[in-house]
């Protein structure tokens, strides 16, 4: 299975005009909930600036999610990278939908950033969707969806956290 997971403001975005996503930052109860999602996953797959923002998972020892990170295997696709720091990591230079129908075989696998969820998508390999929306709206920035995407989606399951986020899980119809 093939689950994108994006935190996004109301109005779509995940980070907004510029760059910023500290709107974002899930609190204590979101997160333990995010943990519990994560916890299946066997790999994680990310583009360059997913990944340079999740990298330093690999060296923060007082979180949970921590070790649920440094226990998948990442893959990080990249045509400027030419090393990582963290453990269980390989670069990829450009997306294989082949590759990922092989994992997607093999266990739970996680898409993460726009641009390769999108890529993930139009090649129809994404299984779920796990939105997590802040109850801001930041008008412009990067969107969490492509520009162009019309999918039907199924609620599967639905939570709403102290905070005002809701948590939506979806598949396609």
């Amino acid at each position: 299975m093939l689950i994108y997971s994006a935190i996004a403001s109301l109005d779509g975005y995940i980070e907004d005009a510029n760059g910023k996503f500290d709107w974002a930052a899930p609190d204590d109860e979101v997160h333990a909930f995010i943990n519990e999602l994560e916890r299946p996953v066997g790999t994680y797959l990310y583009g360059r600036r997913m990944y340079e923002t999740m990298v330093a998972w690999e060296t923060i020892d007082s979180h949970p999610y921590a070790e649920i990170w440094r226990a998948a295997d990442k893959i990080v696709y990249s045509r400027t990278l030419d090393s990582v720091p963290s453990k269980r990591t390989r670069i990829e230079r450009e997306f294989d939908p082949e590759a990922v129908r092989r994992l997607k075989q093999e266990g739970e696998v996680s898409v993460g950033g726009p641009a390769l969820a999108a890529e993930a998508i139009r090649a129809g390999l994404v299984d779920e969707y796990h939105l997590f929306l802040a109850p801001v709206l930041v008008g412009a920035g990067k969107r969490a969806f492509p520009d162009g995407l019309r999918e039907e989606l199924e609620l599967l399951d639905e939570r709403l956290f102290v905070s005002g986020v809701v948590y939506l899980r979806c598949r396609q119809r």
